[in-house]
């Protein structure tokens, strides 16, 4: 399919090279308990250690340092680490950032938007769009930086995959989890530049399976509804930059149940002293999956890198307490 997509291997290339003085390098792990567990080698590229404790660092400073000048203010609507990730980006360039924060937003991510500096107004999860569109009309100089689908946003994201490509050269494949399609579309555009026979898996709560009732129609199907589903940072439907990358370059997406996320998010803090969100317990969850390793087998992945988004958890809310 001849589609036109946002973002280019050279975007991310630049991406990297606008954030490297700021972004973490952050590092891969592995554990002999989860590669029995998965009967494979799997790498685990650690984006909880990023500034934020999240990925979203990356695509929010790329974006933020490529704003006109003439912008003082850059608001979004996120439910936590995006939110994180615009506010610091915003104070180490010396803008101000306005974020429009669901009221479901996790306190711990609430919190550090507000350490960071920001301005934060709530709202109705259905009403985030709405808000900030307003906030944006009565905000001089300001503009919107929204948290996925950007293609500044979206070749920040995918710094994530030339990292891990230096660090693990024969990955087999990398499984990334989907909320609204920003990592895992600057990581197959990353990863399949430079390696064009790397696969690249979405992992997604089958409570928010969008990606996949999408991949497996080959048109866009949004969530109707906000999802109940733990993994508070993939509760978004695809954009629509990100959704052609994902249709013509992803090579499969797998769904995991609210029990299995736990369980995996669980695992990674016991035996790996790693302290996840349940966000990242989604990869985690595919890749020691039944359903994973049946289709591993068959395609001969014997090396697998795995994403681990973030670590902002809601310490008084762990889901398994």
């Amino acid at each position: 399919m001849a589609t036109e997509h946002a973002i280019k291997l050279a975007d991310v290339q630049d991406a990297r090279e606008t954030i490297k003085e700021e972004a973490i390098y952050t590092p891969v792990m592995t554990s002999s308990t989860m590669d029995k567990l998965a009967g494979r080698s799997l790498h685990f590229k650690c984006e909880l250690f990023q500034r934020v404790g999240a990925f979203k660092f990356r695509g929010a400073l790329n974006a933020v340092k490529k704003v006109d000048s003439a912008v003082s203010t850059i608001i979004t609507h996120s439910s936590g680490n995006h939110a994180q990730a615009i506010a610091l980006a915003c104070s180490v360039t010396g803008k101000k950032a306005h974020i429009v924060m669901p009221d479901n937003s996790a306190a711990c991510k609430k919190a550090a938007v507000i350490g960071y500096g920001a301005t934060v107004t709530d709202c109705d999860i259905r009403e985030r769009v709405q808000v900030a569109n307003k906030v944006e009309e009565e905000t001089p100089n300001s503009c919107q930086i929204p948290s996925y689908n950007h293609p500044h946003v979206m070749a920040g994201q995918g710094t994530v995959a030339l990292e891990f490509l230096e660090q693990v050269k024969n990955l087999d494949a990398i499984i990334v989890p989907v909320g609204g399609g920003g990592l895992i579309s600057g990581i197959t555009v990353a990863a399949k530049g430079i390696k064009p026979s790397i696969k690249i898996y979405g992992a997604e709560p089958a409570a928010a399976d969008d990606c996949a009732r999408s991949y497996q129609a080959k048109t866009l199907i949004p969530l109707e509804a906000p999802p109940d589903t733990v993994a508070d940072g993939l509760r978004t439907s695809l954009g629509s930059l990100t959704w052609p990358i994902i249709r013509d370059c992803v090579d499969g997406v797998f769904t995991v149940n609210e029990s299995d996320i736990i369980s995996a998010t669980r695992l990674v803090w016991e035996r790996m002293k790693l302290v996840i969100e349940p966000s990242a317990g989604v990869s985690t969850a595919v890749s020691i999956g039944k359903e994973f390793n049946v289709f591993a087998e068959k395609h001969g992945l014997s090396n697998v890198g795995v994403i681990l988004c973030g670590g902002n958890t809601d310490l008084d809310k762990l889901p398994w307490a």
